[in-house]
């Protein structure tokens, strides 16, 4: 679903084992029109995840409750950032803050994103595309924190699995800054 080259690999919370995944990749684009590409390919024993089924294409809260796949993205320099959560059944949400988990009125996403969620043995992969209007300006410095939550249905040591690409606190915390650590370069924007 996305290019071998450019993977990138998520890891779990030390607080959090996840036995029953073996790995979770991911992958971030910023494209010439101003979107961004995200996928992730998440790899383990997928009859042992509580893994959400297929519904109406919607927003939603609460996804990151059970299997969910995360983006949260900001301008360098700048506190405010978003979160974009998407769903294996094809719901989403988006949230925009001021600064760390200061919610903010202004719409995150004001149309859907694009979502295609695929599953096999031992394979579970998503992938979403976010409109340029939900994005910081094209002329700036992304940061990106990818992040996962896996949803187990018979492990000992607890449920949840919290995966990034880097955990910057003692407990899971993906609005935490400090794990935004994919830049992605601004655009070039032609006069």
């Amino acid at each position: 679903m996305f290019p071998s080259e450019s993977t990138l690999t998520l890891c779990p919370h030390p607080a959090t084992p996840a036995p029953v995944v073996r790995t979770i990749e991911a992958h971030a684009e910023r494209r010439a029109d101003g979107s961004l590409e995200l996928s992730w390919c998440l790899r383990g024993d997928i009859a042992r995840l509580l893994i959400p089924e297929p519904r109406s294409a919607a927003c939603a809260d609460g996804l990151w409750q059970h299997t969910c796949f995360e983006a949260f993205v900001g301008a360098a320099g700048d506190p405010a950032y978003r979160e974009f959560n998407f769903s294996p059944s094809g719901q989403w949400a988006a949230y925009a803050f001021a600064g760390y988990r200061q919610r903010d009125a202004t719409p995150a996403l004001l149309g859907p994103p694009r979502i295609i969620a695929r599953q096999s043995a031992g394979r579970l992969e998503l992938a979403a595309t976010l409109p340029p209007d939900a994005l910081p300006a094209a002329t700036a410095r992304l940061q990106i924190g990818l992040a996962a939550v896996v949803e187990a249905s018979d492990t000992v040591d607890g449920s949840h699995s919290y995966w990034a690409l880097h955990h910057p606190a003692a407990l899971p915390d993906f609005h935490h800054r400090n794990g935004f650590t994919l830049e992605l370069a601004p655009l070039q924007v032609r006069a």
